[in-house]
């Protein structure tokens, strides 16, 4: 009998009340994302801040910003800014999002959330004192297809888990991306592109009782290479995880990798004792496909909203935490943003990286 699946229960961005937003350092990912809420939702553009007033209003102008300013500070003082976008280097999301939240400004923080746990802890507790909502913008959490293998994991489709795997390589050279081959400035694989794969681990699974990792350097002294493997008591999943999954009575292993040298597959799945997920290019929307034991196969449809324009998700996500009184998500807590990063520490030990500054 072939399966089904479920129907994911993500609100329609287009639904979630119009806030204003102001969006720090305008680069390539803030550009996809002022797309997505343009497209797809009632967010305000209300302000975009960078250190050069010429490129700030370049971007406002771009994607119809109301205003535009040469420093953050001017930024997060405007009145009409209800959350700022957060889309520096990960090496300034400390200090910038200290700073929104002293305003009083909610705030949405790229990935990864700061540069290790010591720093996401005072973020966290920051928004807490404030009042604030707080969330790190991973957007696969957020994104339709997560939700449908939310359900499956509630529901005990798989069995008790086995097994996760999940890759994100991309060739990233030092000519291509500089700020990933920067110490300076938290570059290397691992925070920038391994924490895909470590966050859906966390998805999956919950937090690791143990973490193994083995990897090469740049000559610049960041991860060039990661490989990880996670192991999970049968137990199942910590308080700081968001995994409703059973854990099967062998324990779980998740099998994890990021490299800044290759374009890898970019996928993932969770494998359980009477069935698996699978999901291609798993960070962007797309498909689920869940195979049973007996090789019987369930794809869900094509995503209405594709590619970076996902991005709307996570920000509507937000806006209606805002808008009703909350200060942190259901899919992605503050706890579990802060063991992340712990856990990213670690892998970096063992790795050997260590940033300036630490």
């Amino acid at each position: 009998m072939t399966p089904t699946l479920p129907t994911p229960r993500t609100p329609d961005p287009a639904d979630a009340p119009p806030l204003g937003w102001g969006i720090i350092a305008p680069g390539n990912i803030a550009s996809g994302m002022a797309h997505a809420l343009r497209t797809h939702t009632r967010q305000r553009l209300v302000a975009c801040g960078s250190r050069s007033l010429e490129r700030a209003q370049r971007f406002a102008d771009e994607f119809g910003v109301e205003r535009a300013y040469d420093s953050y500070e001017a930024l997060v003082a405007d009145a009409d800014v209800d959350i700022v976008y957060v889309a520096s280097p990960h090496s300034g999301h400390r200090e910038q999002a200290l700073l929104a939240i002293e305003a009083g400004k909610h705030v949405l923080i790229e990935k990864s959330f700061t540069r290790n746990a010591a720093e996401a802890r005072e973020v966290s507790d920051a928004a807490r004192a404030a009042k604030v909502a707080c969330l790190e913008a991973m957007w696969p959490r957020f994104l339709p297809r997560f939700d449908i293998v939310r359900q499956l994991l509630a529901d005990g489709t798989l069995g008790p888990i086995e097994t996760v795997i999940a890759d994100h390589g991309q060739p990233l050279s030092a000519d291509r991306v500089p700020r990933l081959h920067d110490p300076e400035l938290a570059g290397g694989a691992l925070l920038d592109l391994g924490i895909y794969p470590v966050s859906f681990a966390f998805f999956a699974l919950g937090t690791p009782a143990r973490v193994h990792a083995s990897g090469t350097l740049t000559e610049s002294g960041v991860d060039r290479q990661v490989s990880m493997v996670f192991e999970h008591e049968p137990s199942g999943p910590s308080d700081a995880g968001a995994s409703p999954s059973v854990v099967s009575d062998a324990g779980a292993h998740a099998l994890l990798s990021t490299t800044l040298a290759a374009r890898t597959p970019a996928s993932a799945s969770i494998a359980g004792t009477r069935a698996r997920i699978e999901l291609d290019k798993f960070y962007h929307p797309g498909a689920v496909r869940l195979v049973t034991s007996d090789g019987e196969i369930a794809e869900s449809a094509p995503p209405a909203i594709r590619d970076s324009e996902g991005l709307c998700f996570e920000a509507v996500h937000l806006a209606q935490l805002v808008a009703d009184g909350a200060t942190e998500s259901p899919l992605l807590g503050l706890d579990e943003t802060v063991a992340i990063m712990a856990t990213l520490d670690d892998i970096r030990a063992q790795v050997g990286v260590r940033y300036p500054g630490e």
